[in-house]
């Protein structure tokens, strides 16, 4: 059976879905400050529409907590490891998560990213919730070819793969936001045979508040926004930049992003060292991208990261930039090679260099290729379309 997508799910007779009754709904995420970047039109939307909405985090973050406040959403805080594998940490995850839902008796539950997915999905399931809707963001790291071969990756795939199972189990629905995700979850059979995920083309991007702005022109500016992990192709960002700057040394490189404690991060002192050679603008890390996109000509994200549908992608295409990335799920659903940008092998750092000169040789292409960036955006990417997705699939639409 074939995933659904957005154009089926849109297309289909309002009959399909009843007019939804109000429920008090359990978002569920791993980082406090996702609920307002990535998902506050969607909270929105629920809240508006009369339901009682509860966002879980692990953060303590006043100003999250405030923004949500003002659209009549509850925040509450829980036990969560973002990363790491201790059992006893994750069942405090767990159990708070169950104490929670039994407390407060939520009608239906959305989870997003895999530890929310997993433990709330196995705490909902013990508690006879119903409504229990998924959305896989990305499968992560351990699911990646390019970073999932070692006898420990194996074996922690192994054991996500029986939690997703257990998690997934009589779902309401499965969201997924890119074709090799939809294709794992099917090879490993964490669902049903008959059951297909539904395809929704990632978190979206506002385009009013993302708005087109015309390239500022001057030397080629590049800019990388991500985590500060290996995975995301930092490395290879900064050891192209090394090779671009042979041939154009006035292009710029700049990075926007946060530290982490991923056991692939990268040290201040990485940093550190790149901007006192020269070859590096660190720009620490901000609450409004936009400035940043609107002074690059290039965004460049060189990940091998197992991503989802990456936002800060779909913030530059909204903006209007031509898009360097890697030729890996999710990465490539945001590139028309040749049309708004370039794909890459991922590790490959040649490959890297040559597509970031080919924009420092031909200005034009920024211009052109960008306004193709926010045409794809439009046509695809617009987070109220979105929305209308994730509100059909979970029986919600009025």
């Amino acid at each position: 059976m074939q995933t659904e997508d957005v154009a089926s799910l849109t297309g289909r007779p309002d009959a399909a879905y009843p007019p939804a009754r109000r429920r008090v709904i359990a978002i569920v995420a791993s980082l406090a400050a996702s609920l307002t970047l990535f998902r506050l039109e969607l909270l929105k939307r629920l809240a508006s529409a009369g339901h009682e909405v509860i966002a879980f985090a692990p953060e303590d973050d006043p100003r999250v907590e405030q923004a949500l406040a003002e659209i009549g959403v509850r925040f509450i805080r829980i036990p969560m490891a973002r990363t790491g594998l201790n059992p006893l940490e994750d069942i405090r995850t767990f159990w708070s998560l169950r104490q929670h839902f039994k407390r407060l008796k939520p009608d239906m539950i959305l989870p997003y990213t895999m530890k929310p997915i997993i433990y709330a999905g196995i705490a909902a399931r013990t508690l006879g919730i119903k409504e229990r809707c998924f959305l896989v963001t990305g499968l992560g790291h351990v699911f990646s070819e390019v970073g999932g071969r070692s006898f420990k990756a194996l074996a922690i795939r192994r054991l996500c793969v029986r939690l997703y199972r257990i998690a997934f189990r009589h779902a309401r629905v499965v969201f997924v936001y890119n074709d090799a995700d939809a294709e794992d979850i099917r090879r490993y059979r964490m669902l049903p045979d008959a059951v297909s995920p539904t395809m929704v083309h990632g978190s979206g991007v506002d385009l009013e508040h993302f708005a087109f702005a015309q390239p500022t022109g001057g030397g080629p500016v590049f800019l990388m926004v991500a985590r500060l992990l290996r995975d995301k192709g930092v490395v290879e960002y900064i050891e192209a930049a090394r090779i671009v700057r042979r041939t154009f040394p006035d292009a710029r490189f700049q990075l926007l992003g946060h530290f982490d404690s991923n056991p692939t991060a990268i040290s201040r002192e990485d940093i550190n060292d790149w901007v006192s050679e020269g070859i590096l603008d660190y720009l620490g890390t901000t609450d409004d991208v936009r400035p940043y996109l609107v002074a690059c000509n290039v965004f460049v994200l060189p990940s091998y990261y197992r991503e989802g549908i990456p936002r800060s992608i779909l913030e530059a295409l909204a903006t209007g930039r031509p898009v360097i990335t890697t030729d890996l799920p999710g990465c490539r659903d945001t590139v028309e090679p040749g049309v708004n940008g370039m794909t890459v092998k991922p590790l490959d750092v040649m490959a890297l260099a040559d597509a970031m000169a080919l924009f420092a040789r031909d200005p034009d292409l920024s211009e052109s290729m960008g306004r193709r960036s926010r045409e794809l955006a439009e046509k695809k990417f617009d987070v109220h379309m979105i929305n209308r997705v994730l509100l059909a699939g979970m029986g919600l639409t009025d």
